[in-house]
């Protein structure tokens, strides 16, 4: 039977006002015996019942007829309250985040525990009759595979002046932690870790949190939070209050057989094509559905466990401030806000790498340099420039599957021919070399071309190291490990270099690489082509340029990309107008012919790419220019290689960088061994 509940709110201002229009809208289910709040409520604002207090601790000394108690207070104070109020067995409802670390989490479960009080934590989100959708696969996602939020927020001066607290780490000694990941759009990250089916502090492996101020404030504006799960789901949130424009957060949800978004504040579901929108069940409703008839609670404290951990991370970060130079301010006085540069394309470009603002390198973000292995050397004769750096990739993102690349390769009068991190695709890392199925393995980067299933996250990608260096007089050799995510290595590759300066506008590097499984067994090279998708073949010997314009990529017998792609030719040239410093965005629109790269005015120069044997000649050429400037060697191009112990697989390869337009005669020439 349902029955009237005794209601006691502490703080009927800021979120209490909201508790409130809840109270008078479950009319005679509940009776708001007292309120307590040190600054009294406007005048009609409560029954005139309702008993007024400047504190709990007057308030239930002064009553004993109360059944729940909401604390819808600063988050700082959230600990001392909760346990007042569960330590006499009163039942609370518990505005989020419930507690800043999971020290304080286990003290409340434990007071919690011994008094018998149940504790509902306010994630209104998680109220939302679409988690129950995507519980029972209605959407028909498949096994979750990833979960990413995007908030973006904006917030001006107003925000962060309404309370002493606002925007602290710290007040008078107590741990505040207010900022974007902890109060306003806390509910992306609990959502996303409800989505994944990660809510206790057991289900979590690992938290990285890569926190950004850019206001004048102690606490994290713009945050990236990664979530490793014992699921091996991995949560990705990527959060602003330094948005240009607001709009309405979302959770993506990636299936083994698709995707689906979750606009959580507004309970509708996107996926392929069509929206639903879904009811919501009211959290304090749920509590006295609980109360009166066993009810599973949709919020308790015991699902809050890894939201703690994440927000205990969070507050061992110090936020690292952005660089002014970065921010823009609109507006004027108290409306005045912040906007991070780029930021809406920052986030989405984080959360779908799953990778740190760092790790994408974003120029107001906190990095380190790639670590430098080597430096190939140049002519000496007109920059002084080296020729090329091999740097180790290890602080590469996971999800881009990290390994050596050449970056920058320069032409002896400077132009720069690499890219690496690019906007469009994190794992393009200037020339390396790399394969998107090894045995199951992903040391390409990104998602994996699945049979049957398009591209999809998947927990699959390597990594790989560099065991042992040498510099020789004219290059280097490296020997390599080609490491699974379970940490074991799966191929041993030894990679050779040796540079040529043919003139003093022209240099070739010779490359080779020989890929040998570690153990007995073979190992299969594949590509996205030999596991079904026409046309995709790419993996082995990889080359990303910089962005360009009046591009003419060719072969002795075919141009343009359509014409080249695919085939196979004694050699793969490209001739296009580069930044002269390799910073795209430094290149004024000269209105050129290029396939849509876009940039302008700069500097000529040619590459090229020459099979050096017969194996390697064998390989089609794998090119795009309309998408994104990058050429390379499919080594896997409609079918998989098998590396064995006795017959690792070989490939070697001309690489030719020079400055100017050449004719097809002279890269030719310039290629003949």
């Amino acid at each position: 039977m349902t029955r009237t509940t005794t209601i006691a709110l502490v703080g009927v201002h800021g979120y209490g006002t909201v508790h409130l229009e809840n109270l008078r809208r479950l009319g005679d289910r509940v009776r708001l015996v007292a309120v307590a709040d040190p600054r009294p409520p406007a005048v009609g604002a409560l029954p005139d019942e309702t008993r007024v207090h400047p504190d709990l601790a007057e308030l239930l000394a002064a009553s004993d007829d109360i059944d729940v108690v909401i604390v819808a207070t600063p988050l700082h104070t959230h600990l001392e309250l909760a346990r007042t109020v569960v330590d006499r067995g009163i039942d609370l409802y518990l505005e989020k985040p419930p507690v800043l670390t999971l020290a304080d989490l286990r003290v409340l479960e434990e007071a919690s525990a011994r008094s018998g009080a149940r504790v509902q934590v306010g994630f209104q989100s998680l109220g939302s009759r679409a988690l129950r959708a995507f519980a029972e696969d209605r959407f028909d996602l498949g096994p979750v595979r990833a979960v990413g939020a995007v908030g973006l927020w904006a917030r001006d001066r107003a925000y962060w002046e309404r309370s002493r607290w606002a925007g602290r780490r710290e007040l008078d000694g107590v741990a505040v932690v207010d900022g974007v990941t902890t109060n306003p759009l806390a509910h992306a990250t609990a959502t996303a870790l409800a989505l994944a089916g990660t809510t206790a502090r057991a289900d979590i492996t690992q938290v990285t949190a890569d926190l950004y101020r850019a206001n004048a404030i102690e606490g994290d504006d713009t945050s990236l939070l990664r979530v490793s799960t014992t699921r091996g789901i991995r949560v990705t949130a990527g959060l602003t209050l330094c948005a240009d424009e607001q709009v309405d957060p979302y959770v993506e949800v990636h299936g083994r057989r698709g995707t689906a978004r979750f606009f959580y504040t507004e309970d509708v579901v996107e996926v392929d094509g069509r929206s639903e929108r879904f009811e919501r069940d009211d959290l304090l409703e749920n509590l006295l559905d609980h109360r009166d008839h066993g009810t599973p609670l949709l919020s308790p404290l015991s699902a809050a466990g890894a939201f703690v951990a994440v927000i205990d991370a969070v507050g061992r970060t110090a936020p690292h401030p952005i660089d002014p130079a970065f921010v823009t301010a609109r507006g004027e006085g108290a409306a005045r806000r912040l906007v991070v540069d780029g930021i809406e394309d920052a986030v989405v470009r984080a959360v779908d790498a799953e990778a740190t603002f760092g790790e994408l390198r974003l120029p107001w973000a906190r990095h380190t340099a790639p670590e430098v292995v080597l430096t190939l050397p140049g002519t000496g004769a007109r920059t002084g420039a080296p020729l090329a750096e091999l740097v180790s990739g290890a602080d590469t993102a996971r999800s881009s599957s990290p390994r050596p690349y050449l970056h920058p390769v320069r032409t002896p009068g400077g132009i720069v021919v690499t890219d690496h991190h690019p906007a469009d695709h994190d794992w393009h890392l200037g020339i390396s070399v790399a394969l998107q199925d090894v045995d199951g393995t992903n040391f390409w980067g990104g998602r994996t071309y699945t049979r049957g299933e398009d591209y999809i996250w998947r927990d699959d990608h390597g990594r790989i190291e560099i065991a042992a260096v040498g510099q020789t007089a004219d290059g280097a050799v490296l020997d390599l490990r080609w490491i699974g995510p379970d940490g074991a290595a799966v191929l041993a590759e030894r990679r050779e270099l040796r540079v040529a300066h043919r003139d003093d506008r022209a240099t070739i590097v010779s490359m080779s690489f020989e890929l040998s499984p570690i153990g007995e067994r073979t190992v299969m090279l594949g590509s996205p082509g030999s596991n079904g998708r026409a046309g995709g073949g790419y993996g082995g010997l990889a080359w990303r340029l910089p962005a360009c314009t009046e591009i003419d990529v060719r072969t002795p017998r075919d141009r343009g990309e359509e014409a080249v792609h695919g085939t196979v030719a004694p050699w793969l040239a490209w001739s296009a107008r580069f930044a002269p410093s390799g910073d795209a965005g430094a290149v004024a629109d000269a209105g050129g012919v290029g396939d849509g790269v876009g940039v302008g005015a700069g500097a000529e120069a040619t590459v090229a790419l020459a099979p050096a044997d017969d194996v390697s000649a064998a390989d089609p050429w794998f090119v795009r220019a309309a998408g994104y400037p990058g050429i390379g060697a499919a080594l896997a191009w409609d079918c998989a290689v098998a590396a064995s112990p006795a017959r690792p697989v070989r490939r070697a390869y001309r690489l030719l960088v020079a400055d100017g337009r050449l004719s097809d005669a002279e890269v030719t020439a310039l290629l003949a061994p």
